[in-house]
Protein backbone atom coordinates (compact mmCIF):
# COMPACT_ATOMS: atom_id res chain seq x y z
CA UNK A 1 0.00 0.00 0.00
CA UNK A 2 3.01 2.03 0.64
CA UNK A 3 3.61 1.73 -2.98
CA UNK A 4 -0.13 3.01 -4.00
CA UNK A 5 0.33 6.13 -1.66
CA UNK A 6 3.82 7.19 -3.96
CA UNK A 7 1.76 6.65 -7.09
CA UNK A 8 -1.22 8.33 -5.59
CA UNK A 9 0.88 11.70 -3.99
CA UNK A 10 2.94 11.76 -7.53
CA UNK A 11 0.07 12.01 -9.92
CA UNK A 12 -1.47 14.27 -7.65
CA UNK A 13 1.08 16.68 -7.53
CA UNK A 14 1.06 16.84 -11.56
CA UNK A 15 -2.41 17.54 -11.22
CA UNK A 16 -2.27 20.35 -9.15
CA UNK A 17 0.57 21.93 -11.27
CA UNK A 18 -1.79 21.64 -14.06
CA UNK A 19 -4.58 23.35 -12.20
CA UNK A 20 -3.57 26.14 -10.13
CA UNK A 21 -2.18 23.86 -7.43
CA UNK A 22 -5.67 22.19 -6.54
CA UNK A 23 -5.74 18.54 -7.65
CA UNK A 24 -8.81 17.37 -8.60
CA UNK A 25 -9.20 13.53 -7.11
CA UNK A 26 -11.74 12.39 -9.89
CA UNK A 27 -8.69 12.80 -12.47
CA UNK A 28 -5.99 11.69 -9.99
CA UNK A 29 -8.13 8.67 -9.79
CA UNK A 30 -8.89 8.45 -13.27
CA UNK A 31 -4.92 8.68 -13.87
CA UNK A 32 -4.22 5.58 -11.20
CA UNK A 33 -6.95 3.24 -13.01
CA UNK A 34 -5.18 3.98 -16.95
CA UNK A 35 -1.61 4.19 -16.14
CA UNK A 36 -1.90 1.33 -13.20
CA UNK A 37 -4.47 -1.26 -14.07
CA UNK A 38 -3.17 -3.69 -11.33
CA UNK A 39 -5.31 -1.20 -8.95
CA UNK A 40 -8.38 -1.81 -10.49
CA UNK A 41 -9.59 -4.55 -8.62
CA UNK A 42 -8.71 -2.25 -5.58
CA UNK A 43 -10.68 0.88 -6.70
CA UNK A 44 -12.44 1.54 -3.47
CA UNK A 45 -9.17 1.70 -1.39
CA UNK A 46 -7.62 3.52 -4.27
CA UNK A 47 -10.63 6.44 -3.98
CA UNK A 48 -10.41 6.72 -0.47
CA UNK A 49 -6.68 7.04 -0.36
CA UNK A 50 -6.53 9.48 -3.46
CA UNK A 51 -9.31 11.51 -1.39
CA UNK A 52 -6.88 11.77 1.86
CA UNK A 53 -3.80 12.37 -0.32
CA UNK A 54 -5.57 15.00 -2.76
CA UNK A 55 -7.19 16.97 0.13
CA UNK A 56 -3.15 16.90 2.28
CA UNK A 57 -1.65 18.31 -1.21
CA UNK A 58 -4.23 20.89 -1.74
CA UNK A 59 -3.54 22.47 1.45
CA UNK A 60 0.17 22.71 0.83
CA UNK A 61 1.32 26.23 -0.88
CA UNK A 62 2.40 26.05 -4.42
CA UNK A 63 5.60 26.25 -3.84
CA UNK A 64 6.00 23.41 -1.71
CA UNK A 65 4.06 21.32 -4.23
CA UNK A 66 6.20 22.34 -6.45
CA UNK A 67 9.49 22.06 -4.50
CA UNK A 68 7.90 18.04 -3.55
CA UNK A 69 7.22 17.20 -7.18
CA UNK A 70 10.84 17.91 -8.71
CA UNK A 71 12.01 15.70 -5.94
CA UNK A 72 9.96 12.98 -7.29
CA UNK A 73 11.46 13.33 -10.55
CA UNK A 74 9.63 16.57 -11.63
CA UNK A 75 7.30 16.75 -14.46
CA UNK A 76 7.57 17.43 -18.08
CA UNK A 77 5.06 17.04 -21.37
CA UNK A 78 6.58 15.12 -24.07
CA UNK A 79 7.82 17.07 -26.96
CA UNK A 80 7.04 15.42 -30.20
CA UNK A 81 7.47 15.71 -33.82
CA UNK A 82 4.85 18.10 -35.25
CA UNK A 83 3.58 16.28 -38.89
CA UNK A 84 2.28 18.37 -41.40
CA UNK A 85 -1.88 18.69 -41.21
CA UNK A 86 -2.25 17.79 -37.67
CA UNK A 87 -2.29 19.97 -34.80
CA UNK A 88 -0.84 18.54 -31.41
CA UNK A 89 -3.24 16.72 -29.25
CA UNK A 90 -4.13 18.56 -25.76
CA UNK A 91 -3.11 17.76 -22.69
CA UNK A 92 -0.77 15.25 -23.62
CA UNK A 93 0.97 13.33 -20.54
CA UNK A 94 2.39 10.22 -20.85
CA UNK A 95 1.35 7.27 -22.91
CA UNK A 96 -1.22 8.65 -25.95
CA UNK A 97 -3.93 5.75 -25.91
CA UNK A 98 -6.40 6.26 -28.63
CA UNK A 99 -8.99 3.58 -30.62
CA UNK A 100 -10.69 3.63 -33.59
CA UNK A 101 -14.48 1.93 -32.67
CA UNK A 102 -16.48 0.85 -36.14
CA UNK A 103 -19.68 -0.74 -36.23
CA UNK A 104 -19.30 -3.79 -37.80
CA UNK A 105 -22.91 -3.54 -40.02
CA UNK A 106 -20.46 -3.68 -43.35
CA UNK A 107 -17.25 -2.88 -44.85
CA UNK A 108 -15.40 0.36 -43.96
CA UNK A 109 -16.04 3.17 -46.31
CA UNK A 110 -13.89 6.51 -47.49
CA UNK A 111 -15.54 8.12 -44.54
CA UNK A 112 -14.45 6.03 -41.94
CA UNK A 113 -10.73 6.25 -43.40
CA UNK A 114 -10.95 9.96 -41.62
CA UNK A 115 -10.66 8.50 -38.26
CA UNK A 116 -8.69 5.34 -39.07
CA UNK A 117 -5.89 7.62 -40.42
CA UNK A 118 -6.10 10.49 -38.19
CA UNK A 119 -5.90 8.01 -34.91
CA UNK A 120 -2.95 6.14 -37.09
CA UNK A 121 -1.09 9.27 -37.26
CA UNK A 122 -1.01 10.37 -33.98
CA UNK A 123 -0.34 7.44 -32.62
CA UNK A 124 2.97 7.23 -34.36
CA UNK A 125 3.42 10.90 -33.52
CA UNK A 126 3.22 10.17 -29.71
CA UNK A 127 4.42 6.33 -29.88
CA UNK A 128 0.89 6.05 -29.01
CA UNK A 129 -0.63 3.08 -28.45
CA UNK A 130 -4.09 2.27 -30.33
CA UNK A 131 -7.10 0.22 -30.51
CA UNK A 132 -9.64 -1.46 -32.56
CA UNK A 133 -12.59 -1.64 -30.69
CA UNK A 134 -15.08 -3.37 -33.17
CA UNK A 135 -18.74 -2.01 -31.19
CA UNK A 136 -21.09 -4.59 -31.57
CA UNK A 137 -23.60 -4.05 -29.00
CA UNK A 138 -26.76 -4.35 -31.46
CA UNK A 139 -27.38 -7.50 -32.42
CA UNK A 140 -29.80 -5.63 -35.35
CA UNK A 141 -26.80 -3.72 -36.85
CA UNK A 142 -24.20 -6.87 -37.51
CA UNK A 143 -23.12 -8.05 -40.66
CA UNK A 144 -21.20 -11.11 -39.49
CA UNK A 145 -18.57 -10.97 -42.73
CA UNK A 146 -17.76 -7.58 -41.05
CA UNK A 147 -15.42 -8.69 -38.33
CA UNK A 148 -13.41 -10.03 -41.27
CA UNK A 149 -13.83 -6.88 -43.88
CA UNK A 150 -13.00 -4.19 -41.17
CA UNK A 151 -9.53 -5.29 -40.67
CA UNK A 152 -8.47 -5.99 -44.20
CA UNK A 153 -9.56 -2.70 -45.22
CA UNK A 154 -7.50 -1.28 -42.44
CA UNK A 155 -4.47 -2.84 -43.49
CA UNK A 156 -5.11 -2.28 -46.95
CA UNK A 157 -4.67 1.87 -45.70
CA UNK A 158 -1.43 0.78 -43.70
CA UNK A 159 -3.25 1.50 -40.15
CA UNK A 160 -1.61 -0.46 -37.41
CA UNK A 161 -3.60 -1.47 -34.24
CA UNK A 162 -1.88 -2.84 -30.49
CA UNK A 163 -5.13 -4.18 -29.33
CA UNK A 164 -8.31 -5.31 -30.97
CA UNK A 165 -11.13 -5.70 -28.57
CA UNK A 166 -14.80 -7.29 -29.56
CA UNK A 167 -17.62 -5.26 -27.88
CA UNK A 168 -19.88 -8.32 -27.64
CA UNK A 169 -16.91 -10.46 -25.50
CA UNK A 170 -17.43 -7.96 -23.24
CA UNK A 171 -20.80 -8.36 -21.85
CA UNK A 172 -20.81 -9.56 -18.06
CA UNK A 173 -18.24 -6.51 -17.56
CA UNK A 174 -20.82 -3.49 -18.86
CA UNK A 175 -23.26 -5.33 -15.98
CA UNK A 176 -21.20 -5.05 -14.16
CA UNK A 177 -20.91 -1.38 -14.00
CA UNK A 178 -24.15 -1.36 -14.57
CA UNK A 179 -24.92 -2.66 -11.06
CA UNK A 180 -22.33 -0.42 -9.68
CA UNK A 181 -24.36 2.37 -11.30
CA UNK A 182 -27.25 1.15 -9.73
CA UNK A 183 -25.92 0.21 -6.41
CA UNK A 184 -24.76 4.18 -6.31
CA UNK A 185 -27.74 5.63 -7.04
CA UNK A 186 -26.70 7.18 -10.55
CA UNK A 187 -28.64 4.98 -12.19
CA UNK A 188 -32.58 3.64 -12.19
CA UNK A 189 -34.81 1.00 -13.88
CA UNK A 190 -37.64 2.59 -16.04
CA UNK A 191 -41.06 1.15 -16.79
CA UNK A 192 -42.78 4.20 -18.41
CA UNK A 193 -43.51 3.92 -21.68
CA UNK A 194 -41.40 5.49 -24.41
CA UNK A 195 -44.13 7.99 -25.45
CA UNK A 196 -44.96 8.59 -21.68
CA UNK A 197 -40.79 9.47 -20.79
CA UNK A 198 -40.47 11.51 -23.96
CA UNK A 199 -43.31 14.09 -22.56
CA UNK A 200 -41.63 13.72 -18.78
CA UNK A 201 -38.21 14.52 -20.48
CA UNK A 202 -39.98 17.55 -22.84
CA UNK A 203 -41.43 18.77 -19.85
CA UNK A 204 -38.38 18.75 -17.60
CA UNK A 205 -39.90 16.69 -15.02
CA UNK A 206 -38.57 13.36 -13.72
CA UNK A 207 -39.45 10.10 -14.32
CA UNK A 208 -41.67 8.63 -11.36
CA UNK A 209 -38.94 5.79 -10.64
CA UNK A 210 -35.94 8.10 -10.75
CA UNK A 211 -36.23 8.62 -6.95
CA UNK A 212 -37.05 4.51 -6.40
CA UNK A 213 -34.75 2.82 -3.79
CA UNK A 214 -31.69 0.97 -4.69
CA UNK A 215 -33.63 -1.77 -3.53
CA UNK A 216 -35.99 -2.00 -5.77
CA UNK A 217 -34.15 -0.93 -8.81
CA UNK A 218 -31.76 -4.13 -7.76
CA UNK A 219 -35.14 -6.11 -8.35
CA UNK A 220 -36.04 -4.96 -11.66
CA UNK A 221 -32.47 -5.19 -13.11
CA UNK A 222 -32.52 -8.83 -11.69
CA UNK A 223 -36.02 -9.18 -13.62
CA UNK A 224 -34.69 -7.39 -16.90
CA UNK A 225 -33.48 -10.42 -18.54
CA UNK A 226 -36.96 -11.93 -18.55
CA UNK A 227 -39.20 -8.66 -19.97
CA UNK A 228 -40.22 -7.45 -23.32
CA UNK A 229 -38.64 -5.37 -25.24
CA UNK A 230 -39.34 -1.59 -24.36
CA UNK A 231 -40.92 -3.07 -21.46
CA UNK A 232 -37.79 -1.25 -18.82
CA UNK A 233 -34.37 0.39 -19.26
CA UNK A 234 -31.80 1.21 -17.62
CA UNK A 235 -31.85 5.18 -17.35
CA UNK A 236 -28.05 7.33 -16.24
CA UNK A 237 -29.25 10.26 -14.17
CA UNK A 238 -28.12 13.63 -15.79
CA UNK A 239 -29.78 17.03 -15.15
CA UNK A 240 -33.39 16.19 -16.06
CA UNK A 241 -33.76 20.71 -16.30
CA UNK A 242 -31.06 20.30 -19.22
CA UNK A 243 -31.00 22.52 -22.02
CA UNK A 244 -30.82 19.69 -24.30
CA UNK A 245 -33.78 16.99 -23.95
CA UNK A 246 -31.53 14.48 -25.64
CA UNK A 247 -29.17 14.31 -22.72
CA UNK A 248 -31.84 14.03 -19.81
CA UNK A 249 -31.56 10.47 -18.14
CA UNK A 250 -30.07 8.82 -21.35
CA UNK A 251 -30.83 5.01 -21.32
CA UNK A 252 -27.70 2.72 -20.22
CA UNK A 253 -29.06 -0.69 -21.29
CA UNK A 254 -32.16 -2.21 -23.02
CA UNK A 255 -33.88 -5.30 -24.14
CA UNK A 256 -33.26 -6.75 -27.75
CA UNK A 257 -35.10 -9.65 -28.49
CA UNK A 258 -32.76 -10.36 -31.12
CA UNK A 259 -29.76 -13.20 -32.09
CA UNK A 260 -26.75 -11.87 -32.16
CA UNK A 261 -24.04 -13.16 -35.04
CA UNK A 262 -21.22 -14.05 -32.64
CA UNK A 263 -23.27 -14.58 -28.74
CA UNK A 264 -26.43 -16.03 -30.03
CA UNK A 265 -28.94 -15.95 -27.93
CA UNK A 266 -26.89 -15.54 -24.79
CA UNK A 267 -28.15 -12.17 -23.65
CA UNK A 268 -30.91 -10.30 -23.97
CA UNK A 269 -29.79 -7.25 -22.25
CA UNK A 270 -27.66 -5.37 -24.40
CA UNK A 271 -25.75 -2.02 -23.52
CA UNK A 272 -26.69 1.51 -25.61
CA UNK A 273 -23.76 2.78 -27.69
CA UNK A 274 -23.18 5.64 -24.89
CA UNK A 275 -22.21 3.47 -21.76
CA UNK A 276 -20.23 0.55 -23.48
CA UNK A 277 -18.34 3.50 -25.43
CA UNK A 278 -17.77 4.78 -21.93
CA UNK A 279 -17.05 2.09 -19.90
CA UNK A 280 -14.59 0.94 -22.65
CA UNK A 281 -12.30 4.34 -22.79
CA UNK A 282 -11.92 4.12 -18.99
CA UNK A 283 -11.05 0.46 -18.79
CA UNK A 284 -8.64 0.97 -21.85
CA UNK A 285 -6.75 3.68 -21.11
CA UNK A 286 -8.17 5.84 -23.91
CA UNK A 287 -6.65 9.75 -23.53
CA UNK A 288 -8.14 11.03 -26.36
CA UNK A 289 -11.36 10.76 -28.43
CA UNK A 290 -11.10 11.67 -31.97
CA UNK A 291 -14.67 11.98 -33.14
CA UNK A 292 -17.21 13.54 -35.52
CA UNK A 293 -19.20 16.75 -34.36
CA UNK A 294 -22.37 15.56 -34.51
CA UNK A 295 -21.28 13.27 -31.52
CA UNK A 296 -21.03 16.37 -29.10
CA UNK A 297 -24.18 15.51 -27.19
CA UNK A 298 -22.96 11.94 -26.88
CA UNK A 299 -19.65 13.41 -25.19
CA UNK A 300 -21.61 15.37 -23.12
CA UNK A 301 -23.46 12.24 -22.36
CA UNK A 302 -20.39 10.05 -21.32
CA UNK A 303 -19.17 12.82 -19.22
CA UNK A 304 -22.20 12.27 -16.64
CA UNK A 305 -21.00 8.46 -16.08
CA UNK A 306 -17.63 9.42 -16.21
CA UNK A 307 -18.34 11.66 -13.08
CA UNK A 308 -20.74 9.14 -11.39
CA UNK A 309 -18.07 6.72 -11.63
CA UNK A 310 -14.70 9.31 -10.35
CA UNK A 311 -13.17 8.66 -13.55
CA UNK A 312 -10.90 10.35 -15.46
CA UNK A 313 -12.61 12.24 -18.38
CA UNK A 314 -10.69 11.87 -22.11
CA UNK A 315 -9.68 14.92 -24.12
CA UNK A 316 -12.43 14.73 -26.98
CA UNK A 317 -11.56 16.14 -30.21
CA UNK A 318 -14.25 17.15 -32.24
CA UNK A 319 -13.80 17.09 -35.80
CA UNK A 320 -16.77 19.02 -39.04
CA UNK A 321 -18.52 16.39 -41.03
CA UNK A 322 -16.83 15.04 -44.11
CA UNK A 323 -19.73 15.44 -47.03
CA UNK A 324 -19.21 13.11 -50.53
CA UNK A 325 -21.64 14.65 -52.74
CA UNK A 326 -20.56 12.25 -55.83
CA UNK A 327 -19.80 9.53 -53.28
CA UNK A 328 -22.20 6.79 -52.21
CA UNK A 329 -21.43 5.95 -48.58
CA UNK A 330 -24.36 4.45 -47.00
CA UNK A 331 -23.90 1.19 -45.91
CA UNK A 332 -27.52 0.32 -46.03
CA UNK A 333 -28.43 2.21 -49.08
CA UNK A 334 -25.27 -0.27 -50.45
CA UNK A 335 -26.42 -3.14 -48.66
CA UNK A 336 -30.12 -3.01 -49.98
CA UNK A 337 -28.28 -2.39 -53.62
CA UNK A 338 -26.56 -5.74 -53.39
CA UNK A 339 -29.25 -7.52 -52.33
CA UNK A 340 -31.29 -6.46 -55.24
CA UNK A 341 -28.70 -7.06 -57.65
CA UNK A 342 -27.73 -3.39 -58.28
CA UNK A 343 -24.44 -3.86 -56.88
CA UNK A 344 -22.03 -6.57 -57.88
CA UNK A 345 -20.98 -6.42 -54.72
CA UNK A 346 -18.98 -4.16 -51.83
CA UNK A 347 -16.35 -3.69 -53.71
CA UNK A 348 -18.71 -2.51 -57.00
CA UNK A 349 -16.92 0.90 -58.45
CA UNK A 350 -19.44 2.99 -57.83
CA UNK A 351 -19.36 2.47 -54.28
CA UNK A 352 -17.34 4.40 -51.89
CA UNK A 353 -16.30 1.53 -49.95
CA UNK A 354 -12.56 1.06 -49.27
CA UNK A 355 -12.62 -2.53 -50.56
CA UNK A 356 -14.12 -0.61 -54.33
CA UNK A 357 -11.79 2.28 -53.89
CA UNK A 358 -9.16 -0.32 -53.54
CA UNK A 359 -10.11 -2.73 -56.75
CA UNK A 360 -10.20 0.56 -58.75
CA UNK A 361 -6.44 1.36 -58.41
CA UNK A 362 -6.61 3.91 -55.95
CA UNK A 363 -3.66 4.34 -53.18
CA UNK A 364 -3.71 4.44 -49.97
CA UNK A 365 -1.46 6.44 -49.90
CA UNK A 366 -3.20 8.76 -51.47
CA UNK A 367 -6.50 8.07 -48.89
CA UNK A 368 -4.11 8.85 -46.42
CA UNK A 369 -2.80 12.61 -47.88
CA UNK A 370 -6.36 13.48 -47.99
CA UNK A 371 -7.17 13.06 -44.26
CA UNK A 372 -4.03 14.02 -43.29
CA UNK A 373 -5.45 17.64 -45.00
CA UNK A 374 -8.23 16.97 -44.08
CA UNK A 375 -7.14 16.97 -40.12
CA UNK A 376 -9.32 17.65 -37.15
CA UNK A 377 -10.84 20.85 -38.10
CA UNK A 378 -13.91 21.80 -36.65
CA UNK A 379 -15.24 23.13 -40.22
CA UNK A 380 -16.79 21.05 -42.54
CA UNK A 381 -14.77 19.36 -45.76
CA UNK A 382 -16.39 18.49 -48.66
CA UNK A 383 -14.34 15.71 -50.99
CA UNK A 384 -14.63 14.23 -54.42
CA UNK A 385 -13.94 11.98 -56.70
CA UNK A 386 -12.07 14.78 -58.50
CA UNK A 387 -9.83 15.34 -55.37
CA UNK A 388 -9.10 12.11 -55.07
CA UNK A 389 -7.88 11.38 -58.53
CA UNK A 390 -5.93 14.43 -58.08
CA UNK A 391 -4.06 12.91 -55.13
CA UNK A 392 -3.62 9.56 -56.65
CA UNK A 393 -2.42 10.61 -60.01
CA UNK A 394 0.68 12.29 -57.95
CA UNK A 395 1.74 8.78 -57.32
CA UNK A 396 0.76 6.38 -59.87
CA UNK A 397 2.30 9.02 -62.65
CA UNK A 398 5.88 7.90 -61.06
CA UNK A 399 5.08 3.69 -60.66
CA UNK A 400 2.81 2.77 -63.60
CA UNK A 401 4.24 1.64 -66.36
CA UNK A 402 2.56 2.51 -69.73
CA UNK A 403 1.13 -0.02 -72.24
CA UNK A 404 -1.47 0.18 -75.31
CA UNK A 405 -5.19 -0.94 -75.45
CA UNK A 406 -7.66 -0.10 -77.63
CA UNK A 407 -11.04 0.40 -76.84
CA UNK A 408 -13.93 -0.55 -79.26
CA UNK A 409 -11.18 -2.59 -81.94
CA UNK A 410 -11.70 -1.98 -85.36
CA UNK A 411 -9.03 -4.27 -87.17
CA UNK A 412 -7.10 -2.34 -89.44
CA UNK A 413 -4.41 -3.56 -91.95
CA UNK A 414 -2.27 -0.82 -93.61
CA UNK A 415 -1.54 -0.81 -97.13
CA UNK A 416 1.82 0.07 -98.83
CA UNK A 417 3.53 0.37 -95.74
CA UNK A 418 7.59 -0.18 -96.69
CA UNK A 419 9.55 -3.56 -96.10
CA UNK A 420 12.09 -1.96 -93.63
CA UNK A 421 9.28 0.00 -91.29
CA UNK A 422 8.32 -3.43 -90.58
CA UNK A 423 9.34 -4.87 -87.56
CA UNK A 424 9.89 -4.49 -83.90
CA UNK A 425 8.76 -1.31 -82.25
CA UNK A 426 10.24 -0.36 -78.77
CA UNK A 427 8.56 1.86 -76.36
CA UNK A 428 9.74 2.72 -73.07
CA UNK A 429 7.84 0.94 -70.36
CA UNK A 430 7.77 4.85 -68.96
CA UNK A 431 8.96 7.59 -70.73
CA UNK A 432 10.82 9.35 -66.97
CA UNK A 433 12.03 5.73 -65.96
CA UNK A 434 14.21 4.35 -69.05
CA UNK A 435 15.91 1.82 -66.62
CA UNK A 436 12.70 0.09 -66.07
CA UNK A 437 13.29 -1.35 -70.28
CA UNK A 438 11.42 -0.94 -73.49
CA UNK A 439 8.62 -3.06 -74.54
CA UNK A 440 8.37 -4.63 -77.66
CA UNK A 441 5.45 -4.42 -80.21
CA UNK A 442 5.63 -6.56 -83.45
CA UNK A 443 4.28 -4.04 -86.26
CA UNK A 444 3.30 -6.13 -89.59
CA UNK A 445 0.89 -3.60 -90.86
CA UNK A 446 -2.26 -5.26 -89.68
CA UNK A 447 -3.33 -3.26 -85.83
CA UNK A 448 -6.48 -2.86 -84.25
CA UNK A 449 -7.32 0.57 -83.76
CA UNK A 450 -10.03 2.83 -81.54
CA UNK A 451 -12.74 3.00 -83.79
CA UNK A 452 -13.28 6.69 -82.89
CA UNK A 453 -10.06 7.19 -83.78
CA UNK A 454 -10.28 6.19 -87.67
CA UNK A 455 -10.36 9.49 -89.27
CA UNK A 456 -13.91 10.45 -91.54
CA UNK A 457 -11.76 12.53 -94.32
CA UNK A 458 -9.87 10.84 -96.80
CA UNK A 459 -7.30 13.29 -96.65
CA UNK A 460 -6.81 13.09 -92.87
CA UNK A 461 -3.38 11.86 -91.75
CA UNK A 462 -3.03 10.10 -88.25
CA UNK A 463 0.20 8.88 -86.84
CA UNK A 464 0.22 5.19 -85.12
CA UNK A 465 2.66 6.25 -81.96
CA UNK A 466 6.07 5.46 -82.55
CA UNK A 467 5.06 3.83 -85.88
CA UNK A 468 3.56 5.31 -89.25
CA UNK A 469 1.69 8.12 -90.68
CA UNK A 470 -1.74 6.54 -91.99
CA UNK A 471 -4.69 7.55 -94.12
CA UNK A 472 -7.92 6.02 -95.12
CA UNK A 473 -8.98 6.50 -98.20
CA UNK A 474 -12.71 4.73 -99.10
CA UNK A 475 -12.11 2.71 -95.83
CA UNK A 476 -8.85 1.30 -96.62
CA UNK A 477 -5.74 2.35 -94.54
CA UNK A 478 -2.86 3.54 -96.31
CA UNK A 479 0.26 4.12 -96.02
CA UNK A 480 1.63 8.15 -95.53
CA UNK A 481 4.98 8.50 -94.22
CA UNK A 482 7.20 7.24 -91.18
CA UNK A 483 8.57 10.38 -90.03
CA UNK A 484 7.10 12.61 -87.08
CA UNK A 485 7.94 15.86 -88.99
CA UNK A 486 5.60 14.63 -91.72
CA UNK A 487 3.36 13.96 -88.94
CA UNK A 488 3.11 17.81 -87.28
CA UNK A 489 3.36 19.17 -90.57
CA UNK A 490 0.16 17.26 -91.53
CA UNK A 491 -1.37 18.07 -88.20
CA UNK A 492 -1.76 14.96 -87.16
CA UNK A 493 -3.88 13.06 -84.48
CA UNK A 494 -1.25 10.72 -82.59
CA UNK A 495 -3.19 7.46 -81.86
CA UNK A 496 -2.00 4.42 -79.74
CA UNK A 497 -2.82 0.82 -81.49
CA UNK A 498 -2.32 -2.86 -80.76
CA UNK A 499 -0.46 -5.91 -82.78
CA UNK A 500 -3.35 -7.91 -84.19
CA UNK A 501 -0.72 -10.84 -83.92
CA UNK A 502 -0.96 -11.49 -80.63
CA UNK A 503 -3.39 -9.24 -79.05
CA UNK A 504 -4.88 -9.54 -75.91
CA UNK A 505 -8.14 -9.67 -75.20
CA UNK A 506 -9.49 -7.03 -72.89
CA UNK A 507 -12.48 -6.26 -70.46
CA UNK A 508 -12.52 -2.60 -68.59
CA UNK A 509 -14.79 -2.17 -65.83
CA UNK A 510 -15.63 1.53 -65.84
CA UNK A 511 -16.60 3.58 -62.71
CA UNK A 512 -20.24 3.41 -63.42
CA UNK A 513 -19.98 0.13 -63.87
CA UNK A 514 -20.59 -0.63 -67.78
CA UNK A 515 -18.04 -3.22 -69.23
CA UNK A 516 -15.88 -1.87 -72.25
CA UNK A 517 -14.09 -4.53 -74.21
CA UNK A 518 -11.18 -4.24 -76.29
CA UNK A 519 -7.74 -5.44 -77.07
CA UNK A 520 -4.21 -4.51 -75.87
CA UNK A 521 -0.51 -5.12 -76.22
CA UNK A 522 1.55 -8.97 -75.50
CA UNK A 523 3.95 -7.32 -73.02
CA UNK A 524 1.12 -7.11 -70.68
CA UNK A 525 0.81 -10.24 -70.15
CA UNK A 526 3.73 -9.97 -67.21
CA UNK A 527 1.94 -7.22 -65.64
CA UNK A 528 0.70 -9.33 -62.19
CA UNK A 529 -2.81 -9.22 -61.36
CA UNK A 530 -3.18 -6.13 -58.46
CA UNK A 531 -0.86 -4.07 -60.50
CA UNK A 532 -1.73 -0.54 -61.40
CA UNK A 533 -0.58 0.66 -65.00
CA UNK A 534 -1.98 3.66 -67.13
CA UNK A 535 -2.79 2.53 -70.52
CA UNK A 536 -2.43 5.04 -72.85
CA UNK A 537 -4.56 8.17 -73.70
CA UNK A 538 -6.81 5.96 -71.41
CA UNK A 539 -5.79 6.00 -68.21
CA UNK A 540 -4.97 4.41 -65.11
CA UNK A 541 -6.38 1.05 -64.28
CA UNK A 542 -5.72 -2.13 -62.01
CA UNK A 543 -5.40 -5.48 -63.34
CA UNK A 544 -7.59 -7.72 -61.64
CA UNK A 545 -7.91 -10.63 -63.03
CA UNK A 546 -6.28 -12.91 -65.66
CA UNK A 547 -8.56 -15.75 -66.89
CA UNK A 548 -7.96 -18.27 -70.45
CA UNK A 549 -6.20 -15.56 -71.60
CA UNK A 550 -8.67 -12.59 -70.95
CA UNK A 551 -7.45 -9.56 -69.29
CA UNK A 552 -10.18 -7.79 -66.90
CA UNK A 553 -9.15 -4.54 -65.45
CA UNK A 554 -10.43 -1.94 -62.99
CA UNK A 555 -10.61 1.47 -63.99
CA UNK A 556 -9.32 4.11 -62.05
CA UNK A 557 -9.46 7.78 -63.71
CA UNK A 558 -7.75 9.91 -66.36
Amino acid sequence: MEKLEEIIRKYALINAAKHGGQAQPGAVIGMIMSKHPEYRQDAGQVSKTAAQIVGAINKMPVDVQTKELEELGGYQEKKVEKVKGLVDLPEVEGEVVLRFAPNPSGPLHIGHARAAVLNQEYRKRYGGKLILRVEDTDPRRVDSESYQMIPEDLHWMGVKWDEEIIQSDRMEIYYEHALKLIKIGAAYMCTCPGNVFKELKDSSKSCPHRDAPVEENLKLWEKMPETDEGEMVLRVKTDIEHKNPAIRDWVAMRVVDDVHPRVGSQYRVYPMMNFSVAVDDHLMGVTHVLRGKDHLANSEKQEYLYHHMEWEVPQFIHYGRLKMDDVRLSTSQARKGIEEGTYSGWDDPRLGTIRAIARRGIQAEAIRELMMEIGVKIADSTVTWKKIYGLNRAFLEEKANRYFMVENPHPVEIKGVPEKLLGTVERPLHPDHLDRGMRSLEFNGKVYLDEKDIPAQADQVIRLMGAVNITFQDGQAKYHSDGIDEARDSKARIVQWVPMEGAVETEMVMSDALLVAGFAESTLKGVKEGEVVQLERIGFARLDQKEDGKFKFYYAHK
